[in-house]
């Protein structure tokens, strides 16, 4: 097994691209490194990303904020300026793990873990957040949803890096809001989760929505029908309603020890019914 460092964005595509064998990206490490101490994996390259400029940071640019991808979770939850504009995200976020991974733990190795659980990617689809990729053919920028395609696959191809999370300034009477159910109070992966993301007139009404739900399929889905609920609506109680049963209906969740189909399909519909309140009183909704 080789270990290396680069220092640039370059080196580790190209380490990758003549990587023999199989490599693996350490950034925090919280999910590589229990795999292999489980046996679940043996890389042959392991490119730790830390030490390349920027991708420790969380820079403010004209378009919103650029999140590195090596940026830990602890640090998103102590930056005021992100939790203000997108609290959702980073609420979503200090749910992974113990206060000792969220030391470690960053939202661009939970995206690339592409488990259907994953707390962050929800928010993140459900923000509109996208991903900037860096490979042997140069940058390109993806929307979060297309990295996951199947539990434990992605859509990246051999060379390519996440190098950040970008996610737009707030818009003016906007509010995003994340919820899971856990059978646990913590440390414990969503059975079921939820996203909402929403825009308001000024006079209340919902003109843009984005919905999206965790664990309730092979990738988290982003779920148009429960958004097009929402828009042109002041949250009443029938839309409620409406947005419960369409979120209910989209699942595509697995039966297991955690929960049987039909649960799973019940607690989507509840939590999106919270997550959307929530998210549309911190828009500015009564």
């Amino acid at each position: 097994m080789r270990y290396i460092r680069p220092l640039t964005i370059e080196d580790a595509v190209g380490q990758l691209v003549g990587a023999s064998g199989t490599a693996a990206i350490l950034a925090g490490g919280s999910d590589l490194l229990v795999r292999m101490k489980g046996g679940f994996v043996e890389p042959d390259l392991i490119v730790d990303i830390k030490a390349i400029a920027g991708l420790s940071e969380i820079r403010e640019i004209a378009e919103g904020f650029s999140i590195g991808a090596a940026v830990p979770c602890a640090v998103l939850g102590e930056n005021k300026v992100l939790k203000k504009a997108w609290p959702g995200v980073v609420e979503a976020a200090k749910l992974i793990g113990s206060k000792q991974v969220q030391g470690r733990c960053t939202i661009v190795g939970n995206l690339c873990n592409a488990s259907p659980a994953a707390d962050s990617v929800p928010a993140l689809v459900a923000a509109g957040a996208r991903a900037v990729v860096a490979g042997p053919s140069g940058k390109r920028t993806v929307a979060v949803e297309s990295v996951p395609t199947a539990p434990g696959r992605t859509s990246l191809a051999k060379g390519e890096i996440i190098e950040a999370i970008l996610l737009d300034n707030r818009a003016p009477r906007s509010g995003d809001a994340y919820l899971r159910f856990i059978p646990r109070t913590e440390m414990d992966i969503a059975v079921v989760s939820a996203g909402v993301n929403l825009t308001l007139d000024e006079t209340g009404v919902i003109r843009t929505a984005r919905v999206a739900l965790g664990a309730a399929a092979p990738t988290v889905l982003l779920v148009e029908e429960a958004a097009e609920v929402l828009v042109g609506s002041k949250l009443d109680e029938a839309t409620l309603e409406r947005l419960a049963k369409v979120c209910a209906g989209a699942c595509r969740p697995i039966d297991d020890k955690r929960g049987t189909i039909e649960f799973r399909r019940k607690v989507a519909g509840v939590l999106a019914r919270r997550v959307a309140t929530t998210a549309y009183e911190r828009a500015g909704g009564k």
